[in-house]
This record gives structure tokens, sequence and C-alpha cells, in this order.
């Protein structure tokens, strides 16, 4: 049997990492994208089917090169899960730094954008024709936390992304959907944990779930046939206040 590929940006920390390291396990030869490359190569250690891909997200020319060795070095390129994103600094619209706001824009929206570009470019070309996209939202697109305006913004654009792209690989089998996650364990929920216990000693403590749940789940839509496809997937901590009145 074919041994199936994916590239993971993102890979070298928080939910990209928990993705890389599930399908490394499951047999998968992943590539594993993301600036940090020592970090990268302690995840592929041991693992014959890793493919390093030091590369910014943000780079249009650094991203056509790591997607074109990756798809040299494993033939093809089944699914790519668009991971790499960031959590600027919190504040309301007059208080963010313009950088902030650029750099937002340009990891969490024009990376996501070069990333799925590459990929549809590289599935819509190759034999057999196709693969799957599955973007990485956030719950933060349909329900923001204070002062997160840069994060909102741009995850709700990775939602129109979604909405996009899978109508227009509809003709080339190429199928996109999305996971919203919310609060899986990682480094940033436990920054945001920690500011939330600072801001408010006295209150409930932030709920959460292992990360290793959400790579299951993208591992789930990953492995689904081509005629199917999960569209829009939310998962969360069961506790969140996502549903309900305030």
């Amino acid at each position: 049997m074919t041994t199936r590929t994916i590239l993971v940006t993102g890979a070298s920390s928080g939910i990209g990492r928990a993705v890389a390291e599930r399908f490394l396990a499951e047999g998968w030869t992943v590539g594993l994208l993301a600036r940090r490359a020592p970090l990268l190569a302690e995840i592929a250690e041991g693992h014959r089917r890793a493919v390093v891909l030091p590369c910014d997200v943000t780079d249009p020319e650094a991203v056509t090169a790591a997607f074109a060795q990756f798809s040299s070095e494993a033939r093809r390129l089944d699914v790519l899960f668009n991971n790499a994103g960031i959590f600027t600094p919190p504040g309301t619209i007059d208080e963010i730094a313009l950088e902030d706001w650029f750099t937002a824009v340009n990891v969490n929206l024009n990376g996501m954008f070069l990333c799925a570009r590459a990929a549809f470019a590289q599935m819509r070309a190759q034999a057999p024709q196709g693969g799957r996209i599955i973007n990485n939202g956030s719950i933060a697109a349909h329900v923001p936390r204070p002062q997160s305006a840069p994060y909102a913004a741009t995850k709700a654009a990775v939602t129109g992304l979604t909405k996009s792209l899978s109508l227009d690989g509809r003709a080339f089998d190429i199928a996109c959907g999305q996971i919203d996650i919310g609060n899986a364990r990682t480094s940033m929920v436990a920054d945001l944990a920690q500011r939330q216990a600072e801001a408010d000693p006295d209150g409930p403590a932030l709920d959460s779930f292992d990360v290793a749940d959400a790579a299951a789940s993208v591992l789930h839509m990953a492995q689904l046939p081509p005629e199917a496809n999960v569209q829009f997937m939310t998962l969360m901590a069961t506790k969140m206040p996502y549903i309900g009145r305030g």
C-alpha cells in the first residue's frame, strides 16, 4: 500500500506538532514546515518518513520551494494541514500596535493563502489529481475573546478562504475543510489561562482539553475517502462558554 502524505505548517509546536507526531505514528510521510529548524529536526528524529522543511510561511518564494521539495521527495501531496498562526498581544483596537496587526495578517491570512495556493497547484497537477486541504481556523472567528481583533479578524477571513477553496477545488477533486479548535492545551492556551487568572484571580479556571484529541480529529478528517469531506468541525473544551448568554 502506498504511504499517504501530509504537509503540516506550524509543525514545530502546539497543535501543529501534535498533528505531525500523530501522523508520523500512523505511518504517513509528513512534511514538517516551520521556521525553527532545530525543533523540526527534533520531531523528525527516528522517523524516516519525516521531511524537514524550514520555511517562513509569509515568504512566497520560500513556500513555493518548500512545497516543491516535499512533493519531489514524497512523490505527491495528499493532505495539507494549513495550521501556522500567531496570537498577538491583547488590546482594544486603539491600543493595538500597527506592527502587530500587520504581523497577524501576514502570518494568519497571507501565510494560509500562500500555503493553500502551493498545495492547490500541486494537487491539481499531480496524477491522480486531487487531495485535501484542512485549514486550522478558530472559534474566535465566531465568538472572539475580548481584545483580540487581529486574531479574530484573520481567523474569520480563513473561513472565507476555506469556502472558496472548497468551491474551486471541486473541478480538480480537491476537498477543503476547516477545524475550529477552542482551548486545546498548548503553550498559547497556557499563556491565555495565566492572563485570565491574573486579571480575575477569583474567576473560574480556563477550561481546556488534551491537544492529542485535536490531532485525532485532524486525522479523522484526513482519512476520509475522496467523496466525503468534513466542511467545518468545531472542537472545544466541553465547558467553554461558547454557547449561551452572558
